[in-house]
């Protein structure tokens, strides 16, 4: 028998779970924090928007530098890196505004710039995430691990909602930021400690799970040379790929930016309610995310990559319009949190969807592929952190958010032009 029971790739992929939780709780926490952050520091929604987006414009434009950085420094030392500068910038945006800089125009530029790098040490997590998946797991066993990433950084998300509401309740916004930093550290210091870059080289590693990994590997994309990653930007289904995240995102960052706001000012509930309520959404995502994965994997094995991927992600997505725009125009505040919730959960079913496309495509270039996938994904926040208040002003909240219905009908006839069954071709590079 084993010395585990536990294969050694899902203990390894146990730390980046715990990592993607994490760093949704270190990304997400300013986002409830805003509430109180706005009047005590003179910031109008708008001006909020941006600070919102800046972590989004250092997310989105590092997406493919991350993928790059990691396949050629290893997701071990890439991660490690990156898990630096996430604490420290994590905890800067506590210390800097009002403290440091205490004008309006200094609250408001240290913000901006302090998000931006917040979002450029994030960037690199998932198409990380995603080249472990590729090299860890065996062929077509790719989304459920990729949901289960996609499931921890929802439960991050929900926890950040209710704790960063109870914390700045009693002990101020500026605590929300610093709680975090002592199990960052703890976290980075397990990843590097425990993490190799090729499954051969982990101690724990047996010889029948590493045959399992490595079968079957002969019908990928053959490994060409590190700089045949550039190729991908032409890729016909990458590109395609990244224009569905992007719509997908769209939703996803309906609710990343601006849910708990609307629960307060729009549905009227209080703060502490609104922290409880803000994380249903999530923890639905947290549930549907692995379904999805482990859905696609089983169609995936069953009718082939093609129509594997292809049916979660359009079911998911328009699912995800319809119980978006039905929950905006709900009577009851109640009815419209649950409705969001299920539309929020939908989004998250396709994950795995798209990351096993991706993977399917671009086999061992998935970090590259996958930052710019992800670019296109995240490139979506820039556009709805500052937009959805500026429509606001002029069409209300519930007209401003349901916008996102039309882009999840988008991203579903995407998915129609989209081939998960052919493999990218790179030239010798």
């Amino acid at each position: 028998m084993s010395r585990f029971l536990v294969p050694t790739r899902w203990r390894l992929f146990s730390l980046l779970f715990l990592l993607s939780f994490l760093s949704y709780l270190m990304r997400q926490n300013i986002h409830v924090a805003g509430e109180f952050m706005m009047p005590e520091l003179g910031i109008s929604e708008i001006e909020m928007g941006w600070i919102y987006a800046a972590f989004i414009w250092g997310y989105a434009l590092c997406q493919l530098p991350g993928g790059v950085f990691g396949k050629l420094l290893g997701p071990r030392l890439a991660l490690s890196c990156a898990g630096v500068v996430w604490v420290i910038t994590t905890g800067l945006t506590g210390w800097l505004p009002g403290e440091v800089f205490v004008t309006g125009a200094g609250v408001i530029t240290c913000l901006v710039v302090v998000r931006f790098f917040v979002g450029v040490a994030h960037a690199p997590i998932y198409p990380i995430q995603a080249a472990v998946v590729e090299r860890w797991f065996p062929v077509g066993h790719w989304a459920l691990p990729n949901a289960v990433g996609s499931t921890g950084l929802t439960l991050g998300a929900a926890l950040a909602q209710p704790l960063v509401a109870f914390v700045m309740v009693y002990w101020g916004w500026r605590a929300s930021f610093y709680i975090f930093i002592p199990l960052g550290m703890a976290l980075f210091w397990l990843w590097w400690r425990y993490a190799t870059d090729d499954p051969a080289d982990h101690a724990s590693m047996t010889q029948a799970e590493l045959a399992d990994i490595q079968a079957d590997r002969q019908q990928l994309t053959p490994d060409a040379g590190f700089g045949a990653w550039r190729q991908l930007i032409r890729n016909r289904d990458t590109l395609l790929l990244t224009c569905a995240y992007f719509a997908e995102n769209c939703i996803f960052y309906l609710f990343f930016t601006w849910f708990f706001h609307y629960l307060v000012t729009e549905l009227g509930f209080s703060i502490l309610e609104t922290g409880f309520l803000a994380s249903l959404p999530w923890l639905c995502g947290a549930v549907m995310a692995s379904v999805g994965g482990f859905t696609c994997d089983t169609l995936c094995a069953r009718l082939g990559p093609l129509l594997g991927c292809r049916i979660p992600a359009i079911t998911g997505l328009i699912a995800a319009g319809g119980f978006l725009y039905i929950g905006l125009y709900a009577d009851s505040p109640y009815t419209a949190v649950a409705l969001l919730s299920l539309c929020f959960a939908s989004t998250q079913f396709t994950e795995g969807a798209y990351w096993s496309a991706q993977t399917y495509v671009a086999g061992p270039y998935t970090a590259p592929a996958s930052g710019v996938m992800n670019t296109g994904g995240n490139l979506a926040g820039i556009v709805v952190a500052p937009l959805m208040p500026y429509l606001a002003g002029h069409i209300g909240w519930v007209a401003a958010l349901s916008t996102g219905s039309i882009m999840a009908f988008v991203g579903a006839a995407l998915w129609l032009f989209i081939r998960a069954d052919r493999p990218f071709v790179p030239q010798s590079a």
